[in-house]
């Protein structure tokens, strides 16, 4: 059951937790190849279709930040979270701020990746030199 107004301290620790699995399923279906297919098909839609409310509706599955906001309105459906206000407002409340830190956790995690990326390349460059050098090396003391 999800705390009520006056567990803040509760609120405030639903709302970093229930960030991490609406980050993790909006990452997974708009940038891992596992939804490789229907988010190139969904792409498509979004720049053929003939109505905005199409094109919009196929693009919404191509974008984290937007597919995260209908992540967000399902777990809130589905746990009944709020914050600070027990009643609608504090479901609005309860929403923007999800979405704020689910979008924090995704630019975070999306900034890691290619830091990780950076440091593949590195390596592999490095490896490359290295395995020049060697080459070269070899070259030079098998000539003498």
């Amino acid at each position: 059951m999800a705390p009520d107004s006056s567990q803040v301290w509760l609120q405030i620790v639903w709302l970093f937790v229930l960030g991490f699995p609406i980050a993790s399923i909006a990452w997974t279906v708009t940038h891992e190849e596992l939804f490789r297919e229907p988010r190139e098909f969904c792409a498509s839609r979004s720049q053929t279709c003939r109505r905005l409310l199409e094109r919009k509706f196929f693009y919404v599955f191509t974008c984290e930040y937007c597919f995260s906001h209908y992540v967000t309105a399902g777990f809130l459906a589905i746990t009944g979270f709020h914050l600070l206000l027990d009643d609608w407002r504090g479901v609005v409340i309860a929403f923007f701020a999800v979405a704020a830190v689910v979008n924090v956790y995704l630019s975070l995690y999306g900034r890691l990746r290619v830091d990780i990326k950076a440091e593949r390349v590195d390596i592999a460059v490095k490896e490359n030199e290295i395995a020049e050098q060697l080459r070269t090396d070899e070259e030079v003391h098998g000539k003498r």
